[in-house]
Order: C-alpha cells, then structure tokens, then sequence
C-alpha cells in the first residue's frame, strides 16, 4: 500500500489551453463558424465614451453561445460553468486567470443594448450567412412550422381575461405587452379574449393545445431548408393558428430579402392550408404548396358534399350529380367567396334532392377566389412528390425536440414578446452552429 507523497509546489509551470481542448470537442467544430468582429462596430452608439471601461461584449455573445448550446439554463450557472470549464474558457478568449463577467451583466445588457441594437438578430444572420456560404442551403424546398414553448408564468395565478388585468400590475412584461397590442403577431392576432391573463406575462397565451392542463405559452415558429435542416429564419409570436400564419409569411419574405432564397416549394401541415395562405404562395410568389388543405367543406348529414360537386373551369360553373348547372353572379362573401346556386325549378323537379339539399329550395357551394391554388395543393398531396414532402417534414419536428430534449429550451426564462424572441433566436442560432459542427469537417492540420 503506497503512500501519498506531498511534494513542494513547482515554481514555475508551463501550460497550455489550446493542447487541453480535444480535437473533437464540440466547441472547437463550432470556433471556426463564430465571426463576432462586427459586433463591436454594431454597438459602438450604445456605449458612452466616458466612464469605467465595460465588459467586452463579445465575451458575452461568446458565454450565451455556450450556455444555449449546451443547454445551460441558468446565467448563474453559467458563469460557474465557464470558470470552471477549460474548454469554455479557451472558447471565450479567457486564458486561465481571464475574469469571468457577474450573471447580473447579462440581465442588463440582454435588456439594454442588446435589445436596442437587434444584436441577437444579427448574429444569427451571420451564423446562416455561414450556412449558406458552406453550401448547406439549398434554398428549393422550406418547411415552417411552430412550437408551443412555456412561458415563464404561473398557471394558478392568472386573472379572468374578460376582467382585465388589475391596475396595480406593472413591470417590463406589462410595457412590452401594451406596445405589441396593435402587432397582428401578438395583441391583433384575434379579437377572441384569452380565458385567462397572466400578471407577469400578459403577452402569453392560455393554451390547452397539448391536451393536459392549459398554461401559458409563446409559439416559436421555425423556417428550414429541408435539404440539412438548416433553420433559415425564426420568430416569436402568441400561441394562436393566426399569428403563426403571419410569421410564415414573415419569415418567407424576410428570407427572399435578406438572403435572396426564392423557395421552389414550402412543406407545411393544415395550420398553413387556409385558403388566403396558399393563394399567397401560389399567386404571390409562385411557391409551390406542400401543404395539407384546411378543408371544413365535408357533411356528415349523408347529403352531398362539395366534392360531389364538378368544377367546369371554362364556363365557370359547378355541375351537380343530378346534371344541372349552379353558376354565380360574381359578388363576393366576405371579400374572399364566391356562391355558386342551382336554379329552384331544377332543385325541386330533381329526383336527387333529399341527398342535396333536403331543407332548402335549392342547392348553393361556396367557391373561394384562392381555389385554383388550394386544388393545385390537393393534386400535390395525393402525388408521390407530396408524400415525400409529407416524410420531410418531420426534420422541423426533430429539430423543436432537439430544443426542448437537448438545448432544455421546454420553458422561457425571460418575460415578455421581447424576451421570447431573445430566447428563440438564441437557441435557433446555437442549432444551426451544431448543425455546421457536424456537417462540415474539420481541416486538415498543416
């Protein structure tokens, strides 16, 4: 049995982090795809030229990317995680005694300038302009989808939305929320009045979508190149259907602008199949739509549903099983439907009549003006290529169970429309880094 030995401490040592961080570490794949030189360029308007000098802030940027990529939740920790960590410390620029920054300087500047300057927007763009320059976008195909993301709020105290919320309520969440209320992706979403309001987050949205207890959420809404699953654009909105089709629309022109990707085809469920939503694909911007159709138009009375019914495009006119004619005077219902009607002494004369319209003196089917559009996406789904799309579409699920089972992002951390977009922007650029990590191979050392 050996003893320990006690030896006098060296006087010098010699050490080295680059030599300690593995070949392989995650971190060292992602080092060579974060350019953060511009940001200090970025927020030089939001420092004063006087003073004590700050925190750099792309030691920041640089400890946010960690704690998001490796599913570090909480900033305290995370600064425990970078002192301690000499893999973190090497991604950092730290060095051995480097200062690691107090968890209460990423509060005020995720809050201050951070905010103000749109930076976390404007590194994920870099991280995808990365993407698009190592060729792993394609720019053909796209997918969107959403995600219900738990806000940080309290489900057992939240008040009766037709009541409001009571008058003593105040904070940064309150004043984010009273300036989206004109924002069709939060407070005109819907005129509908939530069920219950929270006082800490009034922007959340009640939800039962899961089918267990309702809480409150934010929808994080993802557009992907299916090719490698690339995230191509995120936003944050309420957690209703309405809203979530804005952000696809936002999305898709804020890609064609900012990126110039003109997708071929975009690959989504019925959430996206509303009339409106595929006639903008289509007539629009010539998208091809991969989508499942939000049809009600089906009866289960026994009598005749709208596809019994045949479209003769060249006359404009729908004929019916008996043979007649139901044409249309071309006014518009609700701006967006046309009806098509039978003559009455054909309806009543029909010998087909209990199985069409047993209740009424004769037979109408309501036409959208965006039909073309949603029978083109009903040719699409029942072809091969649209059980294809079908198949891809499931990497953007893979991708929000990557967020919440890897990244840990299964509820906010920060309040308010402002803090929820934060959130998402953040963890979708920590996925596209772990996507680039994988995808693209180290080089060669020298």
């Amino acid at each position: 049995m050996g003893h320990r030995q006690v030896e006098q401490a060296a006087l010098f040592y010699e050490f080295s982090l680059e030599k300690h961080v593995p070949a392989d570490h995650l971190l060292r794949s992602i080092d060579r795809f974060v350019d953060l030189q511009q940001i200090r360029r970025d927020l030089a308007c939001f420092y004063s030229s006087i003073g004590r000098p700050s925190i750099d802030p792309e030691l920041m940027i640089r400890m946010l990317l960690i704690g998001y990529c490796f599913g570090i939740r909480s900033e305290r920790r995370l600064c425990d995680e970078v002192h301690l960590n000499l893999a973190y410390r090497w991604f950092c620029r730290l060095g051995l005694d480097g200062a690691v920054p107090d968890h209460s300087t990423f509060s005020k500047n995720r809050h201050g300038r951070f905010r103000q300057s749109d930076l976390f927007r404007r590194v994920f763009e870099s991280v995808l302009r990365r993407c698009i320059e190592e060729r792993l976008v394609g720019g053909e195909g796209f997918a969107v989808d959403a995600s219900l993301i738990k806000a940080d709020a309290n489900r057992q105290k939240g008040f009766e939305g037709d009541k409001g919320l009571p008058p003593e309520t105040a904070g940064r969440a309150i004043d984010e929320y009273l300036a989206v209320l004109d924002d069709a992706a939060f407070g005109a979403a819907t005129e509908v009045t939530p069920k219950f309001v929270s006082p800490s987050d009034p922007a959340a949205r009640w939800t039962g979508a899961h089918g267990g207890q309702a809480f409150f959420a934010y929808s994080t809404n993802y557009l992907i190149d299916v090719e490698n699953a690339i995230i191509v654009d995120v936003e944050a909105t309420t957690a209703i259907r309405q809203a979530e089709v804005l952000a696809a629309k936002r999305m898709i022109e804020r890609s064609m602008e900012r990126f110039d990707l003109y997708p071929a085809r975009l690959l989504g469920d019925s959430a996206y199949g509303s009339a409106e939503m595929i006639g903008w694909l289509v007539y629009e911007h010539g998208i091809e739509p991969h989508v499942t159709v939000f049809d009600k138009s089906a009866r289960t009375d026994g009598t005749f549903s709208r596809d019994d019914f045949t479209y003769d495009h060249a006359s404009d006119v729908y004929v019916c099983p008996g043979d007649k004619l139901l044409t249309t005077t071309g006014s518009l219902i609700d701006g967006a439907t046309l009806r098509y009607r039978a003559s009455k002494h054909d309806c009543q004369a029909c010998r087909l009549k209990q199985r069409c319209c047993p209740k009424e003196p004769a037979r109408y089917v309501p036409r959208s003006i965006y039909e073309g559009a949603r029978d083109m996406a009903r040719e699409i789904a029942r072809s091969w290529d649209g059980r294809v799309s079908r198949r891809l579409r499931k990497k953007i699920e893979m991708l929000f169970a990557h967020l919440k089972r890897i990244l840990k992002l299964d509820r906010l951390r920060l309040r308010g429309p402002t803090g929820a977009r934060d959130e998402f922007i953040l963890a979708a650029t920590a996925q596209n880094l772990r996507k680039m990590a994988k995808l693209v191979p180290m080089p060669r050392p020298a």
